[in-house]
């Protein structure tokens, strides 16, 4: 929790963002912002969204150290992990690079549960994601996507997007995520 309180705090200054700043940018209040920084709290994996979108980042970001190495192996054991009060679990695969706003993720959510919605990322952002196991609706600025096991999406990510489980069984899935807002071809 101080690692994460910390990043965050290091993040926003940054930025020069006064805390009242990033609560307007990301709709999350002053005290959470000021309680995760001083390390007393891990907010949910939503409320981690609606922060690293509002600085312009990943929760990979907030949650993990940065590496240079040339290649970097990420054993289970190091991967970072955030189980959500909700029973999601979110595992980042990828490394925190320097400069580098690219995360791929693999996510678990229980059946019947709802992530919530996420933020638009900055504009130029993509998103890629494929289903392991399960069912998983995607909604896209309103617009519903279901999503079987074996199929995959891509899309902008400057849009609202939204994660929610129907079915009966946990849905797996991978996302990989481009938010730096480069522009592509």
């Amino acid at each position: 929790m101080a690692a994460i309180g910390r990043r965050l705090r290091a993040l926003r200054q940054q930025r020069q963002l006064s805390l009242e700043a990033l609560a307007a940018r990301s709709g999350v209040s002053v005290s959470m912002l000021s309680t995760v920084e001083r390390g007393q709290k891990v907010p949910s994996i939503l409320v981690m969204g609606q922060i690293a979108t509002a600085l312009g980042t990943s929760i990979g970001r907030l949650v993990g150290e940065e590496a240079v190495p040339r290649s970097i192996v990420m054993r289970a054991a190091d991967q970072r992990v955030i189980k959500d009060p909700a029973g999601i679990e979110r595992r980042g695969l990828s490394p925190v690079l320097p400069g580098i706003e690219f995360e791929l993720i693999r996510m678990a959510l229980p059946p019947g549960i709802d992530a919530g919605t996420f933020p638009p990322h900055r504009a130029g952002s993509r998103e890629y994601l494929a289903v392991e196991t399960g069912t998983l609706t995607l909604t896209l600025d309103g617009t519903e996507y279901r999503l079987d096991a074996g199929d995959s999406i891509y899309h902008d990510g400057d849009c609202q997007h939204g994660y929610r489980n129907d079915g009966e069984m946990p849905c797996i899935y991978y996302l990989a995520m481009d938010v730096a807002g480069s522009a592509g071809p």
